[in-house]
């Protein structure tokens, strides 16, 4: 069977020259980039030839940049290293936030909420902000729906008010351009398997000036800011990875998206149809159930999902499309589709046959 993976915002593959990039620090470059002798050095070297990259592709100083294990640590290295306060996010964010948050007892939390269209309202942020105020954290771009948020004019309402604005951004990079300098953000976490290269390897962009501990305690790595010695070949993936060129799939998902409003009735698009990553289209499809949905399209031959991977084996329907304010019975039969480099347009069409065979199967099976 000639299966078509529709779950880019999952996890991508390894892109080839990335990939080539990597291998000379798996095989005979292995030194230990800490080391003082020519192969230490030699790592120590890659290292830094992959921060000045990744600080060029950002629009950030070098010394801003701090490589970590990926999204969930550079997400938690920025909750617990703020100093008590309150801190503002929203019920949209990544567990990788939001749990980070709940085990924060030493601060507040105000959750703000988000719109049907999954956006965040600037005047909500306005309204929340407070004297002791540490932290705002909102996502770029919401991992189950696409949806972007309006983070450029977040982040000046934090700064006009002096507090640290952090963006997650995993979901946005690989899909449109991402500049802290343009988008005016004080801290910003990426992880390099959504964007084509591996897996285990993130990064924290920290503006200079912003006082943040480690959250990692060890050696002296990163300058001090994140122990334990460097994912060297990671850290140059993550950096080829980042000068890949952009894809535009917006056509591709709206022409998807036409299609099951077309031939699907019942079924309800989820997130804002526009203000989006062009790769993701997420609908809820009334009268099925998400397992049955997921099941059926991976028996077709087509790979999907209902929405975080981190999430996968809960019972619960997604807390993104419950806070949008979905219905209970729309949000647990939610399906998300997101597409990536090797997507062709004749994929979309199979993905469309595939799911009008199934929604009508399992609603046939649900009517007997």
């Amino acid at each position: 069977m000639n299966r078509i993976y529709a779950d880019y915002n999952a996890t991508t593959p390894v892109d080839p020259a990335v990939l080539a990039a990597m291998l000379p620090y798996l095989g005979d470059k292995f030194g230990n980039a800490s080391s003082a002798h020519f192969f230490g050095r030699e790592a120590r070297a890659a290292i830094d030839d992959a921060r000045v990259r990744v600080a060029r592709q950002l629009g950030a100083q070098e010394s801003e940049i701090i490589f970590t294990g990926g999204g969930t640590e550079s997400d938690n290295t920025v909750i617990f290293g703020v100093r008590p306060g309150h801190i503002i996010t929203s019920a949209i964010e990544h567990h990788a936030i939001l749990h980070a948050c709940q085990h924060r007892r030493d601060c507040e939390v105000t959750v703000l909420p988000a719109g049907r269209d999954c956006r965040v309202d600037p005047a909500d942020l306005q309204r929340a902000l407070r004297p002791d105020t540490v932290l705002v954290s909102i996502m770029s771009a919401n991992n189950e729906t696409g949806t972007l948020q309006p983070v450029p004019e977040l982040a000046a309402i934090c700064r006009h008010r002096g507090v640290p604005f952090h963006t997650d951004a995993v979901q946005s990079l690989g899909k449109q351009p991402v500049s802290v300098a343009d988008w005016g953000v004080d801290l910003l976490s990426l992880s390099a398997h959504k964007f084509y290269g591996p897996k285990g390897t993130g990064l924290l962009y920290v503006r200079r000036g912003v006082k943040l501990d480690p959250l990692l305690f060890g050696g002296s790595h990163e300058n001090e800011r994140r122990a334990g010695t460097e994912n060297v070949a990671g850290i140059v993936g993550l950096a080829r990875a980042m000068e890949l060129p952009l894809v535009n799939l917006f056509d591709l998902t709206e022409t998807l998206a036409a299609g099951i409003a077309a031939q699907i009735t019942g079924a309800h698009r989820n997130g804002h149809a526009m203000l989006r990553v062009g790769n993701t289209v997420n609908f809820s499809f009334a009268g099925c159930e998400t397992s049955g949905l997921l099941l059926g399209l991976d028996l077709e031959g087509v790979a999907v999902s209902s929405g975080s991977a981190c999430a996968v084996g809960s019972l619960e329907p997604s807390h993104v499309l419950t806070a949008m304010g979905l219905p209970r019975d729309l949000a647990r039969a939610a399906v998300r589709f997101s597409f990536g480099r090797a997507t062709k347009a004749t994929d979309g069409a199979r993905v469309l046959a595939a799911l009008v065979k199934v929604v009508g199967r399992l609603r046939t099976f649900t009517a007997c």
